[in-house]
């Protein structure tokens, strides 16, 4: 009678498996857990075989039959060979090796024949069979069907292929897969000038190591978002793209590499430097800030009006230079800016580098990227000194008319009365001539 040892724990107390065992119940305990294989094969919802290390096929399940559409009897004792090419019989073998070997085999590609005729696009992973003393006599194999993925991939690479944007596929180590027709007019290269490349060969070793690090966010957070790369084409321009790039995924969903989307910048580019162009040369003093009011670009106007040099005033926040009420006021404006594109005579009184406040207004419109967010202002200041010089002025002249006005009236008030005295006193004159002249008359009668 056989004796075998059990598992002892530390305390050297046996757990588990008794330390001693009949062969009749190591037997039993064997054809209990080939009873638990059998019942997990039969019922596994994918298809699942046992064969041996010749590849002789010893089990299946219904999922095979169906696969397949061979009855049982059809499959059992057959050699797996019987249903996949030659050459993918020896790449089964070499799978069956690295079974022995290494205990595991993944994403073996076989196509076996249906009963039908039809070839069938499938995956296998593949585990080592033991026997009771840990040999391996064999393999649990478990077919992937891939018909309805390799249709996915297939629509996947139309549309890639058809894509009106530059896109191409690389591996985590950047080597380009798969380009586009747009993204081999770009550069200038062929297709198959491209395939099979490093991206490194194409663009600088500092954009190389951006573009791994690109690379690492799509495995992490499965996108980036605007890196910016500037590839050398076939004729030597370096041409300005943005990249956005998406994760690759494996059957399993493990991320195997990035699909990336570049958008040429040249024209872009252009507009944006012709803008620049505008802000610089603007007479008015004109900024742009982001949406939290920190200065982003000045014009020459504008430093001439706050009477900073721009790196003083670059990268810092509004509200270092007006009050906080008014900066209150500003990123309420910002807030309008963003839902309605546009705010209007917004009053700030910046202090100037000689501690001057300057009353000025604002109008600012929303600055987007090419996205068409909202990312940002750019503000055009008026100087308002002269023109509430201008009104001071028209208040102290209307203040002195009145003056005058005032003056005018008591005068003519004063004039006014005299008259008036006048011809009282005149009329009083003409009563005491006319009593005169009567009292002359009544002399002259007696």
């Amino acid at each position: 009678m056989a004796r075998r040892k059990g598992v002892i724990d530390k305390a050297g107390t046996s757990v588990g498996v008794p330390e001693t065992m009949t062969d009749a119940e190591r037997d039993g305990i064997r054809s209990h857990a080939q009873l638990d294989a059998n019942i997990i094969i039969r019922n596994a919802p994918d298809p699942v075989f046992v064969a041996d290390l010749e590849g002789k096929i010893l089990q299946a399940n219904d999922a095979v039959y169906e696969l397949l559409g061979f009855r049982p009897a059809e499959l059992i004792e057959q050699s797996l060979s019987r249903f996949i090419s030659a050459h993918e019989t020896q790449e089964f073998l070499a799978a069956l090796r690295e079974v022995v070997e290494r205990g595991v085999t993944r994403n073996v590609v076989l196509s076996p024949r249906s009963a039908m005729g039809e070839v069938i696009p499938t995956t296998l992973n593949a585990s080592a069979l033991r026997d009771g003393d840990g040999n391996v006599i064999g393999a649990i194999g478990i077919l992937r069907d891939m018909r309805e993925l390799d249709k996915a991939r297939a629509y996947a690479e139309s549309l890639i292929k058809n894509a009106p944007d530059p896109v191409f596929v690389s591996d985590l180590e950047g080597k380009i897969l798969q380009v586009n027709d747009a993204c081999s007019e770009l550069l200038g290269f062929r297709p198959d000038e491209l395939i099979e490349q490093s991206l490194s060969r194409f663009i600088s070793p500092q954009e190389t190591k951006e573009f791994v690090v690109a690379l690492r966010e799509v495995v992490e957070r499965g996108v980036t978002r605007d890196a910016r790369l500037n590839p050398r084409s076939a004729t030597g321009e370096v041409i300005p793209t943005t990249l956005n790039a998406s994760a690759l995924r494996d059957v399993e969903g493990r991320a195997i590499g990035a699909i990336g989307i570049l958008r040429d910048m040249r024209e872009l580019d252009k507009a944006r430097a012709y803008a620049e162009s505008l802000i610089k040369n603007a007479p008015d003093p004109v900024f742009v800030s982001d949406l939290e009011g920190k200065i982003l670009q000045v014009n020459d106007a504008c430093s001439e009006l706050l009477g900073f040099r721009p790196d003083e005033l670059i990268e810092q926040s509004l509200s270092r230079f007006i009050s906080p009420q008014e900066t209150q006021e500003f990123v309420a404006a910002l807030r309008e800016v963003v839902e309605r594109g546009v705010t209007r005579n917004v009053r700030l009184n910046p202090r100037s580098a000689s501690g001057e406040v300057i009353p000025t207004t604002l109008n600012a419109s929303n600055l987007r990227d090419l996205d068409g967010r909202v990312i940002g202002a750019i503000g055009i200041l008026r100087d308002m000194r002269e023109y509430e010089q201008v009104v001071r002025d028209l208040v102290k002249s209307r203040t002195e008319l009145q003056e005058k006005v005032l003056e005018l009236e008591k005068f003519e008030e004063v004039v006014v009365g005299r008259e008036l005295k006048m011809i009282a006193l005149e009329k009083e004159l003409e009563q005491v001539r006319a009593d005169v002249a009567r009292l002359r008359t009544e002399r002259g009668a007696s």
